[in-house]
């Protein structure tokens, strides 16, 4: 039996629609381009822990809740 890999819980898209920003906003607050915010919340791109910890600081929300790993 092979190990499970482990996969990112991302809840980014959740808090950005909560939040009422468009990925365009969110992008320029993080610092980063709309295609990230995108990737990210496809599923396409895991975040840096720096961009994963600036996110939850925009959010004012533990990075446990954008971000886990099941």
């Amino acid at each position: 039996m092979s190990p499970r890999t482990p996969v990112v819980v991302n809840n980014l898209e959740t808090h950005r629609h909560a939040a009422a920003f468009t990925q365009e906003e969110l992008a320029s607050r993080a610092g980063v381009s709309r295609q990230t915010i995108i990737a990210i919340e496809k599923g396409n791109y895991t975040p840096s822990v720096l961009l994963a910890l600036k996110l939850a600081k925009i959010f004012k929300t533990p990075v446990e809740r954008l971000f886990r790993i099941t």
